[in-house]
């Protein structure tokens, strides 16, 4: 089993930047694709980023998000720059499908 614990998130203006990490206990992280997904409010949750070998971004973020991992550190970043409002969204992380319980986020809110 592996469980997650988000961090990083909070109040940005538009345009701006924020570093969002996820720490992740249990052996198995380095085994899987791992994402960074988010949920907006009234919306279903969706996969924003991953990473295996390479990695693939929704195309509303694409060149602006930017993932990565350490596997020897069983973390996962996502660096996120030119905020904007939609991106407004608590962010998770977890597999590639996800097959482990979420952790509880972190809230993003992009607002002037």
């Amino acid at each position: 089993q592996v469980q997650f614990v988000e961090s990083g998130g909070g109040l940005v203006q538009p345009g701006g930047s924020l570093r969002l990490s996820c720490a992740a206990s249990g052996r198995a992280f380095s085994l899987y694709a791992m994402g960074w997904y988010r949920q907006a409010p009234g919306k279903p949750r969706e996969l924003v980023a991953q990473v295996t070998s390479s990695t693939t971004y929704a195309d509303s973020v694409n060149g602006r998000f930017t993932i990565s991992r350490d596997n020897a550190k069983n973390t996962m970043y996502l660096q996120m720059n030119s905020l904007k409002p939609e991106d407004t969204a608590v962010y998770y992380c977890n597999s590639v499908p996800n097959i482990y319980s979420w952790g509880q986020g972190t809230q993003v809110t992009v607002s002037s």
